[in-house]
């Protein structure tokens, strides 16, 4: 009823009305702490400038929080879900490609091993070069997918916790049927993702 910027929203704009109203709205829906990630998220894709894969691993996170953070108080007509599942794509991507840079990374080094035979003194030089880069980049791949993990945990967690708070008969509320529903159908796209995440692993 009272909005800062009218929609049709850009993500600028929605940002903007993000922070202009996070007192008085935003931060009794999510945690107030949340706040650094909207100025995150404003600073960086409100730029207009180029970004490097680090940052954009980065955004990403940040935006999985802020999308967890609101799943608390609904999925928004099914919208939610199919936009962390938008965010988890692009993550995927980008830890594929990390992946085939660590393969790359590997044959160089393996390539090196091969000609140590022949001139002793080039390994040095180029183990210091290749070495951290991949211990980094392996540093990178396990909090990404760590973050993964935890997000859809917390996800799991939160309906399940509403679906037995429903069932529970001592907390003496009056079940809602459409709430329920809601809940089951999250927690049931959630153990799909699941299922994805650990057919991953697998392979």
């Amino acid at each position: 009823q009272i909005l800062y910027l009218k929609p049709p929203w850009t993500l600028a704009n929605l940002l903007k009305c993000y922070r202009k109203h996070w007192r008085a709205v935003f931060g009794y829906v999510v945690p107030r702490s949340l706040l650094s990630t909207i100025e995150y998220l404003h600073k960086h894709f409100c730029s207009g400038k180029t970004l490097d894969l680090s940052t954009v691993r980065i955004l990403l996170q940040e935006s999985e929080r802020l999308l967890h953070a609101f799943t608390s108080r609904s999925d928004y007509n099914g919208v939610l879900p199919l936009v962390y599942a938008e965010v988890n794509k692009l993550q995927q991507m980008l830890t594929q490609q990390a992946l085939s840079e660590d393969t790359m990374v590997l044959s160089e080094n393996a390539a090196c091993e091969k000609m140590e035979a022949m001139t002793p003194g080039l390994q040095n030089c180029e183990e210091k070069k290749l070495h951290p880069s991949f211990h980094v980049a392996q540093e990178n791949r396990h909090q990404e997918i760590w973050s993964v993990l935890e997000g859809v945990w917390n996800m799991i967690n939160s309906y399940s916790t509403e679906i037995f708070q429903k069932l529970d008969p001592s907390t003496g509320a009056v079940t809602s049927k459409s709430s329920f529903e809601e809940a089951y159908l999250g927690l049931q796209k959630l153990l799909a993702a699941v299922s994805d995440i650990s057919g991953g692993i697998s392979r």
